[in-house]
Parts: C-alpha cells; structure tokens; sequence
C-alpha cells in the first residue's frame, strides 16, 4: 500500500445474514402463500466480491433477487401439503443449490436457507378461518342436537319411571287402606257382637260429638230415634 495513493477495502469474512422482505407465492397446486425466507452467505473470494459488486448494499440486493426467484422456481412445483411437511428440508437445499450456481461469479457461497414463516395470504386466510368457524358450528349444532336427544330420552325414561313408581306406590296404599278397613270392619263387628248396647250408646255419642257443635239447638222428642231413653 502506497500512503495516499493505494487505499485499503475491508471485506467482511464471517457469515453474513441475509433477510429479503417476504414473497407472495403460487404452489404447483395454485395456492398461494407469503413466504419469509432468511439466508446466510459468506464471502469466499474477495477480489471478484470487490469487481463485480462493489459494495455491500449492490451484493444484498441481488442476493435477494437470487433467492427469491429460486424460491419462486422450488415452490411452484410442489403444494401446500409438501410445503409443510418434513420434504420442506429437500426444498430449501435446492433454494441454496440454485442460488450458488447463480452467485458463483461473484465470490460469494450460501451456506443455509431456511423458510421464516409461510401463511396464507389475508383473505385466503380469512376464508378458511370462515370454513373453520362453519364447521366447528356445525360440530357444535350436532353436539347440541345429541345433549338435547339424550335429555329427551332421560327424561323420558325417568317419567316413565316416575309413573310406574306412583303406581305402584298408590296400588301398595289402596291395598294397606283395604287390610287397615277390614281389621278396623272386624274390630267393630267384634266389639258390637260382645255388647250391643254399649256399641249404640257409644255410637249414638260419636253421632252427637260430630253433629252438634257450638251454638247448635236440636230439638228432639222423647221418642226420638236419636234420644238416649234407656240412659
């Protein structure tokens, strides 16, 4: 280097991030997703890096048009099922691969590619989120539609229940009444047959006690019927 004629160019030699803004995209199936892909290169020959780019900003600038053509060319022939399955790996290897040959001349190699983030599109997005919202509707409809036939069926059964339970419970009381008035038929028959005439003094008083209440006048003649002549 001579002193104020040569100057020196620093060229950086570590591993440099790439990260080109993201891409809307057409899959071999048509679908459409907005890729975010990062990369990292590195500058292997300094000497053609200087001649054919100059500066750093001229290298990101083509990096990034590199990359997102090879992105384009990979995806648009494969679908969104490969996109996000295990294949994604295969995928962005070939990115990298296309990008070299294309970068080769410039003393520049890309040592990794990877997929930042891939959506749908915002209103594709908003469209499945439609269907989402349908179906889980729907499940929620058919959910609801089973809660209410079980509560039909329970209830139902528990009617049905309910009735054989009364019934039976009202024959049991008929036929508990029925033995309590036969015992209570005898215990009269047996009583009246020990003393006749004690049974129609004592039913003749209950008459009374049942008839005649506060405030209550009963004129009887001394032949009556109801009158206590032999007492």
């Amino acid at each position: 280097k001579v002193p104020l004629i040569d100057n020196v160019k620093y060229i950086e030699k570590r591993v440099l991030n790439l990260d080109p803004p993201a891409e809307e995209v057409i899959l071999g199936d048509t679908k459409r997703l907005v890729v975010d892909v990062f990369a990292r290169y590195q500058i292997t020959d300094p000497l053609k890096y200087y001649q054919v780019l100059k500066t750093e900003s001229q290298a990101v600038a083509r990096l990034n048009k590199f990359v997102n053509s090879q992105m384009r060319s990979v995806l648009g022939q494969v679908s969104l099922d490969e996109v996000l399955s295990e294949d994604r790996a295969g995928m962005m290897n070939k990115i990298k691969q296309g990008t070299n040959d294309e970068v080769a001349r410039m003393g520049i190699v890309v040592v990794d590619v990877r997929i930042g983030r891939a959506d749908l599109p915002s209103q594709n997005s908003q469209a499945v989120f439609s269907r989402m919202r349908s179906e889980r509707e729907r499940e929620a409809a058919e959910a609801r539609a089973e809660g209410k036939e079980i509560s039909l069926k329970t209830k139902a059964t528990a009617n049905k229940e309910k009735s054989v339970l009364l019934s039976q419970a009202q024959k049991t009381s008929e036929e508990i009444k029925g033995q309590g008035d036969k015992e209570a038929i005898d215990i009269y028959a047996d009583a009246y047959s020990k003393d006749t005439e004690f049974y129609e003094f004592y039913r003749t008083m209950d008459a009374y006690k049942n008839s005649l209440t506060s405030n209550t006048t009963v004129v009887l003649t001394p032949n009556s019927d109801g009158f206590l002549k032999k007492f």
